[in-house]
């Protein structure tokens, strides 16, 4: 069984952060484990309050499951502040945990902000350059490097973003006209389409994209493999999103299928 650790924010409506994560990971058949950086007051309307936990929390997390359990890939959510940052920069640097994908996770579905001002040159600076995978939509993209968006200028986006330091780049393509994902791993760009369920229940779905492909990767996929892999996870947990849940926007489902396929919502409405 290989395995991936998740290193984010709880939401206490279980849509997104950890909790999204675990999903995906049983999803795509790695075994799941977590470091906490921060909890939310959150449900699918907004995001009522942030707690950030000081950054030793999140460190002696990281160590505890390196030694014991191990992780084939990590994967990164809402790191909230520079601090925090910084601390699993180190640690993941420190420990050789290989397999990192960072997911710059900056405004919620809801438009909440998720990350200090502060925060965003700590990213470039010190989490980029040990990641084998960035993954940000291209809103947080444009916003890392401080530009507007502008979809035309995604290819030179991605460039800068490479620049920085991480092994590649995929830019997710949920807030483009195409849908379609970029991939740039310092040569060649590479785009990745699929289905695109406009007006879906898309809470949690940046969250499930990375996680998936740190799953694949943790499977020992090479990086466009599992990026294409990923976007059919996410896609799919879109599809199967459930728009029931809460009065704002419903979470992503990434079991929706398997569940379907073995059968289990038969039963239970039969």
């Amino acid at each position: 069984m290989k395995k991936a650790l998740s290193i984010a924010t709880s939401d206490s409506g279980a849509g997104a952060g950890i909790q999204a994560d675990l999903k995906a990971f049983l999803r795509c058949g790695v075994y799941g484990t977590t470091a906490l950086v921060a909890t939310t007051a959150q449900n699918t309307v907004g995001v009522k309050d942030i707690f950030a936990f000081p950054p030793e929390v999140a460190v002696r997390q990281i160590e505890a499951v390196a030694e014991d359990i191990g992780a084939d890939a990590v994967k990164t959510g809402m790191l909230f502040n520079a601090g925090i940052i910084s601390a699993v920069a180190e640690t993941v640097a420190r420990l050789d945990l290989p397999n990192l994908v960072v997911d710059p996770v900056m405004v919620a579905e809801s438009g909440a902000k998720l990350l200090e001002d502060d925060a965003v040159e700590s990213y470039r600076r010190e989490l980029f350059p040990v990641a084998r995978v960035i993954t940000p939509n291209a809103n947080e993209a444009f916003a890392l490097l401080g530009a507007e968006p502008d979809e035309e200028r995604i290819e030179e986006v991605a460039i800068e973003l490479h620049s920085l330091g991480p092994e590649n780049v995929v830019v997710t393509g949920g807030h483009t006209d195409s849908g379609a994902d970029l991939l740039y791993d310092g040569r060649k760009f590479t785009r990745i389409e699929g289905p695109v369920h406009a007006g879906g229940n898309a809470h949690g779905s940046g969250c499930t994209h990375s996680s998936a492909l740190a799953s694949f990767l943790a499977l020992g996929l090479p990086v466009e493999e599992a990026a294409r892999r990923a976007r059919e996870v996410a896609a799919e947990a879109v599809q199967y999103g459930l728009g029931e849940v809460g009065a704002g926007p419903g979470p992503v489902h990434a079991l929706g299928r398997v569940l379907e396929e073995a059968g289990i919502y038969q039963e239970v409405s039969g």
